[in-house]
């Protein structure tokens, strides 16, 4: 608990900053933290096999956050040409002899696409009107939907809600999970708009309804993860950072978070 507790406070103190000046140090955090779960993912299927393509995976996701960040009309060509660019590479790996390169190329895709594509999001986000304040209430309201779900999972857990993808998990945590992703969501959107300046038409209730969509689907980010890492068979996605385990790992729940608390946001708040 120390080592998470100060690694915890060690990223705090490198994310905050970033959050709050945005722009290319905002872009610079997420690039990294994402393009270094799309070279653990690349090794996690690795070991099981499966050879995805490193170059094509982690450059093209780190261009993916690039062009969605800087030149977002570029961006959908860009994926276009990836996809076609991790089939020319698979084409010639089976000529080679690989046998399962249809199977690399579906791999390859899967990780431009969720890690590439989706986590951009977290940039969206961070980049629309007022969107520090929107990542302030989005993310805390995942984190203490994490923390209510473990808390009451941990103490009062008896239902086990994915025996294969993650044991330890219970619904009994889970939807302790939900109760406390609305109420952090109503939470941070009250008292961003009392004491922060966060203003527009967001209510209290939409926070609350924001959260509440956070704690019923982020826990599919962290199963997919999971699903991920038992097929590998590891614990972690990697040991980056002491007691959290790798950037997957950090990030699971992040990229689900950002992607519906961008579409949130635009359809009924904006």
């Amino acid at each position: 608990m120390l080592r998470r507790t100060i690694t915890a406070l060690g990223l705090a103190a490198i994310g905050i900053p970033a959050l709050i000046l945005g722009g290319p140090f905002f872009f610079t955090l997420i690039a990294i933290l994402i393009a270094g779960a799309a070279l653990e993912y690349v090794q996690m299927f690795k070991a099981v096999g499966y050879s995805a393509n490193e170059i094509v995976t982690v450059g093209g996701v780190f261009l993916l956050l690039a062009l969605r960040a800087f030149l977002p009309d570029l961006a959908l060509p860009a994926l276009a040409g990836l996809i076609m660019a991790a089939m020319a590479v698979h084409l010639i790996d089976f000529e080679r002899g690989r046998d399962q390169a249809a199977l690399d190329f579906g791999v390859t895709i899967g990780g431009l696409a969720y890690l590439g594509w989706i986590g951009a999001y977290l940039l969206e986000l961070r980049n629309m009107p007022q969107g520090g304040w929107y990542f302030m209430v989005v993310m805390p309201a995942v984190w203490m939907a994490d923390v209510g779900a473990y808390a009451i999972g941990a103490a009062y857990g008896r239902h086990k809600m994915t025996p294969r993808l993650s044991p330890k998990k219970s619904w009994e945590g889970y939807w302790a999970g939900v109760f406390t992703g609305a109420l952090g969501g109503a939470f941070f959107v009250f008292a961003l708009k009392t004491y922060g300046s966060l203003s527009g038409d967001i209510t209290i209730w939409q926070g609350a309804l924001l959260g509440l969509l956070l704690g019923v689907l982020t826990p599919l980010g962290d199963l997919g993860e999971s699903m991920f890492k038992r097929q590998a068979h590891m614990k972690d996605s990697s040991e980056v950072f002491p007691g959290h385990g790798g950037f997957f790992d950090r990030i699971d729940s992040w990229l689900w978070a950002a992607a519906i608390g961008y579409f949130f946001i635009q359809w009924f708040v904006l």
